[in-house]
């Protein structure tokens, strides 16, 4: 006789041998580190505002001609009747903002600040970005150098950028800038003034990054990776472009976007001293130099480029920081 808790079969519910209720486990995926550094990122809406904001205003800056044509006019095209005869100020409020001038104008000329302030743009950019690229080409060729071949080499370009960094650098640009041609091998004013502007600004900027890719350098030459490259047989050029930049391109890349505003800053510093592109082209710093004689008559015409400057400078710092902690591998 059996007792009740005695069955001749399976408890009720009970799954039969060989059976498992257990879901079968998930794949565990592999990530790359720039996958995990996007979705870093993805998670900072700060910085993906930021880089929004750059993409914007770079694109404004390419397609200026453009939307100058779609919602303003040329940007050197005087508009007298918008100027009040008597005191040179644009007429009506805010600067002389209106449906056909969406910014309004400049005193004096008339001129449409919406298009010049685009037009602006595409110099900042040029010169920002050209100054950024040259800047990190040299110090990462300096710096890895210096940190890896160490001695003689490394005192030396470490000396030098000494030197650079205790440099005026505004003082050279002025003189440099005031003695130079308009027209060198058949290139404009502008053009060469921009080209000025980028080899100044670029060349005494390579030093701040030349110290940290040193710095990064030194510590990876005494890595493993490097011991059984060099155990291997390879060269002092494997190792230097195939080991060690390639473990740099994230600290290069993070001070690539943090160089780029101050460029922009330097740029409309020296615009703003009458050492950059000049008058009719637009600039940024130049709009807030004709600003400082009449803002107290109309403010608008010094905020416009000062906001101008403020929104590139902060979203680039912003998308810069966001990505600095995207790509910093003790990150969470």
């Amino acid at each position: 006789m059996t007792t009740p808790t005695e069955t001749s079969g399976p408890p009720a519910g009970a799954q039969p041998d060989g059976a498992s209720t257990d879901l079968p486990p998930k794949k565990i995926e592999g990530r790359s580190p720039g996958r995990i550094a996007w979705d870093r990122l993805k998670r900072d809406k700060v910085a993906l505002a930021g880089g929004v904001v750059v993409i914007l205003l770079v694109l404004a800056a390419i397609f200026a001609p453009v939307l100058s044509a779609l919602f303003g006019h040329p940007p050197n095209e005087p508009h007298a009747d918008q100027i009040n005869p008597d005191l040179g100020l644009p007429k009506g409020a805010f600067g002389g903002m209106s449906s056909e001038f969406l910014l309004g104008v400049d005193p004096v000329f008339g001129r449409d600040v919406f298009s010049r302030v685009l037009y602006g743009a595409q110099i900042s950019m040029l010169v920002a970005l050209g100054a950024a690229l040259l800047s990190v080409s040299i110090g990462v060729v300096m710096g890895v150098t210096a940190g890896y071949f160490g001695g003689w080499v490394d005192a030396f370009i470490s000396r030098l950028m000494d030197i650079l960094l205790s440099f005026p650098q505004l003082l050279f640009s002025i003189a440099l800038v005031s003695v130079i041609p308009n027209s060198v091998l058949g290139l404009g004013d502008t053009t060469v003034r921009v080209c000025v502007l980028v080899l100044v600004i670029g060349f005494f900027g390579w030093p701040y990054i030349g110290r940290i890719v040193r710095g990064q350098a030194m510590s990876l030459r005494e890595r493993e990776f490097v011991d059984a490259a060099r155990s291997l047989g390879a060269g002092r050029a494997h190792i230097l472009f195939r080991e060690l930049l390639p473990n740099l391109v994230a600290p290069i890349l993070v001070y690539a976007t943090l160089i780029i505003p101050t460029n922009i800053l330097n740029e409309a510093a020296l615009s703003f001293l009458g050492a950059g592109v000049r008058p009719p082209s637009a600039s940024w710093g130049q709009m807030l130099s004709d600003a400082v004689r009449i803002y107290q008559a109309d403010p608008t015409y010094m905020v416009i480029p000062g906001l101008a400057i403020f929104i590139t400078v902060l979203a680039f710092n912003l998308f810069g920081d966001g990505l600095r902690d995207a790509l910093d591998p003790k990150g969470n």
